[in-house]
């Protein structure tokens, strides 16, 4: 049994990648349970136990806002913005982390490849940092 198994529309959620949303859709018989829509626009659709078909997740990310826990998580700002030029180089070393939408710094592994493009290609390098 799903940690999402009984989802209603309208409940307030969490999720790693995102941040805030809200349950929109509840779907009975898909692979993918629910829909989450989320501040910024952004609607992902989750299997019942929090993994979402957007990005390489294999792990739960999105949780009932009462449940989780984010003291574990790093959201600091970054410190020196990396060139344009060592951003690629570290990507291919797989040395590279990127922010997330919810602020959350992740490995480029992890993150989806057109939301890395985007922000490549806006010159927003300050959302790009060596791993520590």
């Amino acid at each position: 049994m799903g940690y999402f198994k009984k989802a209603k529309t309208g409940r307030k959620v969490y999720d790693l990648i995102f941040g805030k949303g809200k349950i929109v859709e509840v779907y009975d018989d898909s692979h993918y349970l629910l829909m989450v829509e989320f501040k910024n626009d952004y609607q992902v659709a989750y299997t019942d136990e929090g993994i979402p078909n957007w990005g390489n997740f294999k792990d739960q990310t999105l949780f009932y806002k009462k449940d989780i826990d984010l003291t574990s998580e790093d959201f600091s700002p970054v410190k020196k913005i990396l060139p344009s030029k060592k951003i690629i180089k570290l990507r291919d070393k797989n040395k590279l982390e990127v922010r997330l939408p919810s602020g959350i710094w992740k490995s480029t592994k992890r993150a989806d490849e057109d939301y890395i493009e985007k922000l490549l290609k806006k010159e927003k390098y300050h959302f790009f940092r060596k791993k520590k």
